[in-house]
């Protein structure tokens, strides 16, 4: 599959079939992960991969959509050990932990899973559920798993949008 194509199947799942991912499917995708790039080559990315079922509903418990998240084959706390701050003023590690995520993203889809990210969450829940560090930043939780429902097209901005050449221009 092309990365193009894949990018154009990947897509936020919001249903998913309650069975679980093999192995083999989840060394490939935190394989992708872990070469994602990362700020000074930190690799400030650590993810909890949440299979029990009763501690996958108690972290989908801390979301908006826990009746859609609790029937995913795995949910992912990606969070990160680092509180660098690259010299233009941006933290590494939301930067560094969303590339690695969308790394995650890319290989299911071609693996024929599917991802949600998901930002609405109660951290200091889920920090209590997987007996996270209190020194480690959850940045994002994460659905995968297979797909109850089919790929929406959502609505992009049409290039000329969002790129100019050379200085502002838009």
């Amino acid at each position: 599959m092309a990365v193009l194509e894949t990018i154009r199947k990947r897509y936020s799942c919001r249903a998913y079939i309650d069975k679980p991912i093999e192995q083999e499917k989840l060394a490939q995708i935190f394989e992708a992960a872990r070469l994602a790039p990362s700020a000074k080559n930190l690799q400030d990315w650590r993810f909890v991969v949440v299979r029990d079922k009763e501690k996958k509903q108690q972290v989908a418990a801390s979301t908006n959509h826990p009746e859609v998240f609790g029937k995913a084959g795995v949910m992912i706390a990606a969070c990160s050990n680092s509180n660098d701050i690259m010299k233009c003023g941006q933290a590494v590690a939301p930067i560094d932990v969303a590339i690695a995520l969308e790394h995650i993203c890319l290989q299911a889809t071609e693996l024929g899973l599917a991802t949600c990210w998901i930002g609405s969450f109660e951290p200091e829940r889920v920090r209590r559920v997987l007996e996270i560090p209190q020194d480690v930043t959850i940045i994002e939780l994460m659905a995968l798993g297979y797909p109850a429902d089919k790929a929406k097209k959502p609505s992009r901005e049409p290039i000329e949008n969002i790129v100019c050449y050379d200085k502002w221009d838009f």
